[in-house]
């Protein structure tokens, strides 16, 4: 017998077909949830959707369908969910956050995926916020669709604390196909961002996951950060890609495809644990911060709202498959 949300999101109601995608409402008891990880430099969530249709290869959310009982890690992907929104109930919901807390918007799904164009719950939560004064918000995206929202963002940050951090794992428009199949091209995301930091948002980029063997070779780590310099970004960071098994179960038949030389280091280590840590993500962590320094990404500390890792780090190069770091 099905209970709690995988109930809910059985009963919930087709609203649309693609075609192979279907859109689906999520009866949502609270759309403000509490951030349950310590480490995590943000206290509440705000997730408008459930699922993605980007289809990125390494995304770590795949996980969170499971709790529905959509165990093939495709659902994630196939299987949109767009959770109810009552603006009275969402107001009130809002009493419980402190001003110095941060809402992170976006850590399990992006806001701004083709499901926004239908039902534009994200805006509808940025428009609440119009009437409040003294929140913090973070918004990470790879979609330049949240351009549209450029006025109202910045309405919205005359009276609160506002960041819209896009993520850019490539500049390489072929690489970003590979891994983001359906996500906007890098430059499509940069124009976004542009014309946000010309509306007076503040904005960042995210050079995360970085994968070994993949992206995380110097010159590709430094054409993101000298492309978010020109666009006005403040901040830049990346962190090492993180890959529970659900996760896995896509990436690997997509190494083997695409980078076969690679499957096997990556197959060894993520057999054994979810995350790269110890040499690898020191390197990159000094890596990253030799590409702030000199692009001057440094104006702002990102609220990083990275998903469910624990490794609520600001890092950042370069390092062999083989030497994946436990």
């Amino acid at each position: 017998m099905l209970t709690g949300i995988a109930k809910l999101a059985h009963d919930g109601a087709s609203l649309a077909h693609k075609a192979v995608v279907e859109y689906r409402t999520l009866p949502s008891r609270s759309l403000l949830n509490r951030c349950a990880g310590e480490r995590m430099p943000f206290q509440w969530t705000i997730n408008p959707y459930r699922g993605c249709e980007f289809g990125c290869k390494y995304c770590y959310a795949r996980y969170t369908h499971e709790f529905m009982e959509l165990r093939d890690p495709l659902d994630f992907e196939r299987a949109i969910f767009a959770k109810d929104f009552d603006v009275r109930a969402f107001s009130r919901e809002l009493r419980a956050v402190k001003p110095e807390d941060w809402i992170a918007i976006g850590t399990a799904t992006d806001p701004y995926q083709p499901a926004e164009r239908r039902y534009c719950l994200t805006r509808k939560v940025l428009e609440v916020f119009l009437r409040r004064e003294g929140f913090q918000l973070a918004i990470t995206t790879k979609s330049d669709l949240v351009a549209r929202d450029a006025e109202l963002l910045a309405a919205v940050a005359a009276r609160n604390r506002v960041r819209v951090n896009m993520t850019v794992t490539t500049m390489d428009a072929d690489l970003a196909r590979m891994l983001e199949p359906m996500a906007p091209r890098p430059d499509l995301r940069l124009g976004a961002l542009a014309a946000l930091a010309r509306a007076g948002v503040e904005v960042g980029v995210a050079a995360s996951p970085v994968m070994p063997g993949i992206n995380d070779g110097a010159a590709s780590l430094e054409a993101v950060a000298r492309a978010a310099q020109a666009v006005g970004a403040g901040h830049l960071w990346a962190q090492p890609v993180f890959l529970k098994a659900c996760a896995l179960a896509v990436f690997l038949p997509f190494l083997e495809e695409r980078f076969p030389h690679l499957a096997r280091a990556y197959r060894a280590h993520f057999a054994r644990k979810s995350h790269i840590g110890g040499e690898y993500e020191a390197r990159l962590r000094a890596t990253v911060q030799a590409l702030k320094n000199k692009y001057g990404l440094r104006r702002t500390a990102p609220a990083i709202p990275w998903g469910q890792m624990a490794l609520a780090i600001e890092p950042g190069p370069s390092g062999s498959p083989e030497t994946l770091a436990t």
